[in-house]
């Protein structure tokens, strides 16, 4: 689909950008900066792998499973939380940590250019009484993860100020 594909440039274009931006940051930058739900940039990076992660496997699901698609919210009741600390994202290397938030973004963005049209209509049951169809969730990927970059970028510019 054409605005799937532009889609996925502009999130390959944006990961290639942030990649040695996030690459040069120092330590004290990547771990003593806290956002409003006290997340370090490490921990926001880490998040963003299991937000490509999740939403690569739900994109799947969604095109051979039956519709409404049950599979777990990772982000509910504050588990987004729980998926960073039991991975420790604060512990992990940063360079292999990078690496793997750019190729799993990578890898979502081509998924994307893959999907099947006739599937778009199917929906995820994300909550009780919250579906959201397949193409509703591709084309909120990017939003999800501009607000990201924006909170590292704050994080960024606070720790320079």
């Amino acid at each position: 689909m054409k605005d799937f594909a532009q889609i996925a440039d502009s999130m390959e274009t944006l990961v290639l950008e942030w990649e040695p931006k996030l690459l040069k940051l120092t330590d004290e930058v990547l771990t003593q900066r806290r956002n409003s739900q006290k997340r370090t940039i490490k921990q926001i990076v880490g998040h963003m792998v299991d937000s490509a992660s999740n939403n690569t496997h739900r994109v799947v699901h969604l095109q051979y499973q039956p519709s409404p698609l049950v599979f777990p919210n990772y982000a509910t009741f504050g588990n987004n939380d729980r998926w960073i600390a039991i991975q420790n994202y604060q512990g992990e290397g940063w360079h292999n940590l990078v690496k793997l938030w750019k190729y799993a973004n990578l890898h979502f963005a081509h998924i994307i250019r893959q999907v099947n049209p006739d599937k778009l209509s199917h929906e995820w049951q994300a909550d009780p009484g919250h579906k959201i169809t397949l193409k509703e969730m591709i084309e909120d990927y990017p939003k999800h993860f501009q607000l990201h970059l924006s909170e590292i970028e704050e994080l960024i510019l606070a720790n320079n100020s």
